[in-house]
């Protein structure tokens, strides 16, 4: 065999991965194969690949006769949507896509070479866990991409796609990312499976409950989307680069929009019920604003009563948070902080301006949250928008009530622009809570009670439950009809666009997880 026939000869057997019958029955599972994942990654005929022939060390346990080019990985660069970006998709096909020494080391010099280059790292996981075979070098082999992912977190965005097994130690790659993706029936996360957690506890539970895409999208909040299948993943994979830059120095990319900037819709003015216990849709609000009525809703299934993720104004990407009416009353509770928390943090690590939409009527009573420690998860959201330096832009549309309006984005935490429609109601609590320990004794006395607290909360809801009081003090720069708000929060971001703030000099901050 000539020396050309012989490299011919390596890379077909690396593209062939464990063979046609397992490159067969992962498609019979449903499952895109490693190679297919990446070419629908990256835009066509621009994928370049990094240690196809890369092979295993292994000796023991009959290993050195079992040798597959490219050891269960496929890792290089191109571009997507013309950008350059560094990928590693595991091939479950080639001993279950575990990770052996030489595995480990391609995926770490392709984040090496990322972190260089300034440019997202997208890991497509697929994997049966550690190679048993190699023993400790294995487990070194993750600790050397989780320390990778650590230090490029906030320095280039990291997506991880979890298109079939991701357990024990594995999991905790992913988990270091900005998103993680699941798919729906065939992926599924966790520490410990359900064969050693019937032993340890005496549970039964099945592999999907534990860890399936919607146990980790409705339950845990592990993951941020799930979706039907691995082409959906990939799609939305490319969708989500779109929207963010390659590095933090750089800008998110801005698109070309016919929607026009001073676009009013008159339905914002009714968007608010005339009865402020009844609910309504945030969704609403968000579509009606956003270039084209686009929104790219982030953690869609966990933590309801608060909304996240991605839009664009005048072309320009945004971060979106918004309390949900419609879910809890939009009351801010654990899960919803660290949600919020974690999205604010990751637009401020890479220039994405925030828009924050306000409705919140305080934080979630009860011995629940309370010893579950809503005290130190809601100052997780306090402290990643206090924090964050990128433009801030608030809309109260109604409740500001108590701590809850200084967490979400308020003047006081250098939010840039802070708006209110005249529905807004800005208080330290709503008018029958104010009441009732304001009047409280008067209200006892009175021939008719019931009466002179219906007076009362009338009195105080004139007074004090509305933008006026915040606007005459100057929390809120402007009242707004409800009808300009997309002119409003496009003329802030241009205004914005040069900011530039800093925080204090120091290693890092002490956020309370």
């Amino acid at each position: 065999m000539n020396p050309i026939e012989k490299l011919h000869d390596l890379e077909r057997r690396a593209e062939l991965g464990g063979g046609e019958d397992r490159l067969r029955k992962q498609v019979e599972q449903g499952k895109l194969t490693a190679r297919e994942r990446i070419e629908l990654l990256f835009d066509p005929g621009t994928f370049e690949e990094v240690d196809k022939l890369v092979t295993h060390r292994c000796t023991d346990f009959g290993m050195a006769d079992d040798v597959i080019p490219g050891d269960g990985v496929v890792t290089g660069h191109g571009r997507v949507n013309g950008r350059v970006v560094y990928a590693f998709a595991q091939d479950f096909t080639v001993f279950g896509g575990s990770l052996s020494e030489t595995n480990a080391a391609k995926i770490a010099k392709t984040m090496d070479m990322a972190m260089r280059n300034g440019a997202p790292i997208i890991g497509l996981n697929d994997s049966g866990g550690a190679r048993i075979q190699e023993g400790v070098v294995s487990l070194a082999g993750y600790a050397d991409i989780f320390l990778r992912n650590t230090l490029a977190s906030g320095v280039v965005p990291q997506i991880s796609a979890v298109l079939g097994p991701c357990a024990g130690g594995a999991v905790y790659s992913p988990a270091i990312t900005d998103f993680i993706i699941m798919v729906k029936r065939t992926s599924y996360m966790f520490v410990t499976g359900p064969e050693v957690i019937k032993t340890v506890t005496h549970e039964d539970v099945t592999k999907e409950d534990l860890g399936g895409a919607m146990s980790h999208n409705e339950r845990s909040g592990v993951a941020h989307f799930a979706v039907e299948d691995d082409n959906e993943c990939i799609t939305l994979i490319r969708e989500l680069l779109s929207l963010m830059p390659s590095n933090n120095l750089d800008d998110p990319p801005r698109v070309d929009t016919q929607d026009p900037v001073d676009r009013a819709d008159e339905a914002l003015d009714a968007l608010i019920p005339p009865s402020p216990n009844q609910p309504y849709d945030i969704l609403d609000l968000i579509h009606a604003i956003a270039d084209d009525g686009y929104f790219l809703e982030v953690h869609e299934h966990y933590a309801k009563n608060i909304v996240v993720g991605f839009a664009r104004l005048g072309g320009r990407p945004v971060g979106i948070v918004a309390n949900q009416p419609a879910h809890l009353a939009g009351t801010l509770d654990i899960n919803a902080s660290v949600k919020g928390a974690r999205f604010v943090r990751f637009c401020d690590a890479f220039n994405i301006p925030l828009i924050t939409f306000e409705d919140v009527p305080g934080f979630l009573p009860g011995t629940v949250q309370e010893y579950g420690g809503i005290i130190r998860h809601g100052a997780k959201l306090l402290y990643a928008f206090a924090e964050a330096t990128v433009p801030k832009v608030t809309v109260i549309t109604r409740k500001a009530y108590g701590g809850a309006y200084c967490v979400m984005a308020s003047k006081h935490i250098r939010t840039d622009f802070n708006y209110a429609w005249p529905s807004a109601e800005i208080a330290v609590m709503g008018s029958e809570g104010a009441v009732n320990v304001l009047y409280k004794r008067e209200i006892e006395k009175a021939a008719d009670p019931a009466a002179m607290r219906s007076t009362k909360v009338a009195e105080f809801r004139e007074k004090f439950a509305n933008p006026y009081v915040a606007a005459g003090r100057g929390y809120i720069d402007e009242v707004i009809l409800p009808r300009d708000t997309r002119r409003k929060l496009i003329l802030a971001l241009g205004t914005l666009e040069h900011k530039r703030d800093t925080n204090p000099p120091k290693k890092h901050g002490n956020i309370p997880l």
